[in-house]
């Protein structure tokens, strides 16, 4: 499996010389030599990977990997180049759209977002195929909320946009009065039209990292071409 190599790697050090961490290390590994896991075993660390605690301005929180073929990449709500955008990442265009004016893209990957300081974290970081939520309470939950919390004792003004129930409930770890946290319902077409369309959380976002003298983030993705 995927090792982290970056700045990560030394506050998360506790986490994986714990009873629970080496437990959860041998299940996945046997799940990942038995079964078809999301996301690839290489790209199980993808978010912290892709932005490093160092550059880390705001943090989204996902629930699990997408369980369909080809989507899962190891960033919460993004996909792969060339594949259909699920639901709630068009229900995320959507608001985007209406907050920040940014136009609707043609593909599903927000790694830009990552490489700007955005930290896409599922709460569990593998899925069985097409059995969503099966790898709930192997102790994935325990690991991501080490990395909240870590992020929580951060003394830089950071952003966390916790959406739906399970990303709400983490706010009682979020205890830094430096950083912001917006919460709204889900993106999900369940209940986007409950209180995350028009949350205007984009633009809340950049208003506050400005105020706090952070560059804002870009949050238009760019089409590409898949000619």
């Amino acid at each position: 499996m995927a090792a982290i190599a970056n700045d990560w790697l030394e506050p998360l050090a506790p986490e994986f010389r714990k009873p629970y961490y080496k437990e959860l290390y041998q299940k996945i590994r046997e799940e990942y030599q038995t079964r078809q896991i999301f996301p690839p075993a290489s790209d199980l660390f993808a978010a912290l990977e892709k932005t490093p605690l160092s550059r880390v301005k705001v943090v989204i929180l996902g629930q699990d990997p997408y369980h369909g073929e080809g989507q899962a990449h190891g960033l919460c709500f993004s996909v792969r180049p060339g594949t259909e955008i699920p639901p709630s990442l068009k229900n995320i265009y959507q608001e985007l759209h209406d907050d920040c004016g940014c136009y609707i893209p043609n593909h599903g990957c927000l790694e830009k977002w990552a490489d700007q300081g955005v930290l896409l974290l599922n709460t569990v970081l593998t899925v069985r195929a097409h059995q969503a939520n099966s790898h709930r309470g192997l102790g994935w939950e325990q690991f991501t909320d080490a990395v909240i919390r870590i992020c929580n004792e951060q003394k830089r003004p950071m952003v966390f946009l916790l959406w739906g129930r399970p990303a709400g409930a983490k706010a009682s770890m979020l205890n830094n009065p430096e950083h912001l946290v917006l919460k709204a319902a889900h993106p999900s077409p369940l209940s986007a039209y409950n209180g995350f369309f028009g949350c205007r959380h984009f633009s809340r976002t950049n208003e506050f990292l400005q105020a706090h003298g952070v560059s804002p983030v870009d949050w238009q993705i760019e089409n590409r071409s898949f000619t």
